[in-house]
């Protein structure tokens, strides 16, 4: 509590020397600009001296503003309003003259109606520097959430006394980083939540669960909001019956995805009574939309992807208190950036170009949007709420997902919590809080990096292509550069694999997913088995296989469906997994099974491409230009985490963990009835999760 105290009154100190400063500045500039002012005798006076009638000024300006006009207001008040706004700029001009009166240094003076003009534009400036500073501070942040709570609580139609629900998604952080977040004390409000300081009481269970192998955000979350990922073998795929490369950020793609999961489960999505959708792939059926790319390319005022970033920055205190924490960002970016390579750290993969503004994006302007969006839900007592929140997912790709980079997000994804918890506690209807990852990221260097050569050019020199002598690299395809895109309303390239000249077979569609390859030949109309492989392409497959950098390949096959394939000749059929798993018993529980599910997609590619995995470490490979990656298996990209309140009923039944985000989707279901139906679990029930 002291410490606290401190703190605020330290950050109060400093804004009010900054606006002093700032004050002090401003003087001396009108000074030198008007005639009619000025702050030195007729003599002349040392600069030394002009300073300190300046800040003396300045200082007596601000205290007589600060004593006298709370005084004056109360005078006013009788005041007609139209003589009300001629008499504010007098009255200012005659504090102004009174401060210039009492300083002792100096020989200050200015005419009356000069006085009226360097009052108005102190005021304005001293306002909009305290502003400015006050704005990144969350308690003043938080006051303003207040205000605003109590004047919507007069005009707002009654709601429900059924708790609603909010769910969090923290991109990318998987349950092992949580795990230790809390533990170095980075996330205050998580611990204080798992109880996991002294005297503090459990509110919430901390449960771990396994993606599917397509570990990304594009199947998990698409299986969370809609409760079916079928048919959604990565990241990017190719689909040979329409010629096209599906990305599931680009929102065409997005759009499609959903309509397909829609059709599948016949029902509208999670959120289709009276929820929102807030930053998004999918609108999981809400009636609310912002930043959602699913409807990014779709026409109109209300449903666009850019709406929720109008209704933010209509608040003049909100564009502030973000533009100054993007330039910040920025700065740290590029700072951090300079030392990883002055010390040459390693792996590290180019962070130059665009990067820092897409990063503060991510981690300033999004956050800051979607938290708003989220609190505005909240205290208009919506009944269920869906926030994506990509701030660490896109550090930790770049940074590494241990980096000391990735730990400070995590803080302020911690902050971001609290603001939003307190938002609930003035919310016209109780709030179950509930927050959930959609996959982890593993570390390790490229495979580019350790080999290099990129995955297309191991498949080319297996097909007996040409392989360029400067490997290309894989385009990274973190979520926030779509979101980008989609705010700045800039086309999004589309991906068709160019034809081959007539007469020339077409070469292979290479594409990648983090640590999990695809690769099609799109001149054949059906999934390519093993045998036509061999007989087109004899050294492709056992040009993978042995690669020291390749975990196991899935291809299909004529004789037993389906086949893996590993190194030294390494074969077995998808049934016979179970008993002897090869490559695949480095890659834990259920692995045999996501693969399994994965060869019975439509679209799945040709050749499925898995890199080499390290338990010991747990690095992977990836083939995209990031040092901690997801999409594939192996290691924790593939075990996020679900942290739920105490009141609910336990995510996880007996047949076993959580595995899948469709068995997600039915957890979530599950809370989502026992809220509408007031039901509450009593909190003696036992955790299935304190600790890791």
């Amino acid at each position: 509590m002291r410490d606290g105290w401190w703190r605020r009154a330290a950050s109060q100190a400093g804004r009010s020397i900054a606006v002093w400063a700032v004050s002090t500045l401003t003087m001396l500039l009108l000074a030198g600009a008007l005639p009619d002012f000025r702050l030195q005798s007729a003599d002349g006076d040392s600069a030394t001296t002009i300073a300190v009638t300046a800040a003396l000024g300045a200082g007596a300006f601000g205290v007589l503003s600060a004593v006298v006009w709370p005084l004056l207001v109360q005078l006013l008040l009788l005041v007609p309003a139209l003589v009300l706004g001629l008499l504010v700029f007098f009255l200012n001009g005659s504090l102004l003259l009174l401060a210039l009166r009492v300083n002792p240094s100096g020989h200050p003076s200015a005419a009356p109606e000069t006085a009226v003009i360097v009052a108005a534009v102190m005021s304005a400036v001293a306002s909009a520097t305290g502003g400015a500073l006050a704005v990144r501070d969350d308690d003043a942040y938080r006051r303003r959430l207040h205000r605003l709570a109590d004047r919507r609580r007069r005009h707002r139609p009654p709601c429900p006394a059924t708790p609603g629900t909010l769910m969090l998604q923290l991109d990318g952080v998987g349950h092992d980083v949580l795990r230790d977040a809390v533990d170095r004390g980075l996330m205050p409000t998580v611990a204080r939540w798992l109880g996991a300081g002294p005297g503090q009481e459990a509110t919430h269970r901390l449960t771990p669960w396994r993606t599917d192998w397509s570990s990304q955000t594009g199947a998990s979350q698409l299986g969370i909001l809609h409760g079916s990922n079928h048919d959604v073998p990565a990241f990017r795929w190719y689909e040979k019956d329409t010629g096209e490369v599906m990305v599931c950020n680009r929102p065409a793609s997005a759009v499609e995805l959903q309509r397909r999961a829609v059709a599948r489960t016949g029902d509208g999505g999670l959120l289709a009574a009276d929820g929102a959708s807030r930053g998004n792939l999918f609108g999981g059926g809400a009636g609310e939309l912002a930043l959602v790319l699913s409807v990014a390319a779709r026409r109109g005022r209300d449903n666009r992807s850019r709406a929720g970033y109008f209704a933010y920055f209509c608040d003049p205190a909100n564009a502030v208190r973000t533009a100054l924490s993007f330039i910040a960002e920025v700065g740290r970016e590029i700072g951090q950036s300079v030392r990883a390579r002055l010390r040459g750290q390693r792996p590290r993969v180019s962070r130059a170009g665009l990067y820092p503004l897409v990063r503060a994006f991510a981690t300033v302007v999004e956050r800051d949007v979607v938290v708003a969006a989220v609190m505005g839900d909240l205290l208009a007592g919506r009944t269920a709420v869906y926030a994506d929140l990509v701030a660490y997912d896109e550090v930790a790709h770049h940074s590494g997902p241990h980096s000391r980079d990735a730990h400070q997000v995590l803080e302020r994804l911690d902050r971001a919590l609290a603001l939003i918890e307190d938002a609930a506690e003035h919310a016209p209807r109780p709030y179950r809080i509930v927050v959930l990852s959609d996959h982890g990221q593993s570390p390790g260097e490229t495979f580019h990096a350790r080999y290099g050569l990129t995955l297309a050019d191991l498949v080319r020199a297996g097909c007996g292509l040409p392989v360029p002598r400067r490997a290309g690299r894989t385009r990274s395809g973190a979520e926030a550069r779509a979101a980008v895109r989609a705010a700045l309303r800039r086309p999004v390239e589309e991906h068709r694999p160019p034809r081959p000249p007539a007469g020339r077979r077409a070469e292979p569609v290479v594409l990648a997913s983090g640590n999990l390859g695809l690769i099609s030949f799109p001149d054949v109309p059906h999934r390519m088995s093993r045998e036509e492989i061999d007989a087109r392409h004899p050294a492709l497959l056992p040009t993978l296989a042995d690669h020291p950098g390749v975990g196991f390949l899935l291809v299909r096959s004529e004789q037993h469906g389906g086949v893996l394939l590993g190194a030294r000749g390494f074969q077995a059929p998808l049934d016979d997994l179970d008993t002897d798993p090869g490559p695949l018993a480095a890659f834990g529980p259920g692995a045999a099974d996501a693969v399994r599910r994965t060869h019975a997609f439509p679209h799945t590619a040709d050749i499925m491409v898995n890199s080499l995995y390290d338990p010991a470490d747990g690095e992977v490979l990836a083939f995209e230009e990031q040092i901690g990656s997801h999409g594939g298996l192996g290691g924790a990209q593939g075990r996020p985490f679900l942290l739920s309140p105490l009141v609910c009923s336990p995510p996880a039944e007996d047949s076993g963990p959580l595995v899948g985000a469709e068995q997600i989707h039915g957890v979530l279901r599950r809370w989502l009835s026992e809220a509408a139906a007031g039901r509450r679990v009593p909190l003696t029930a036992e955790p299935e999760e304190r600790a890791a």
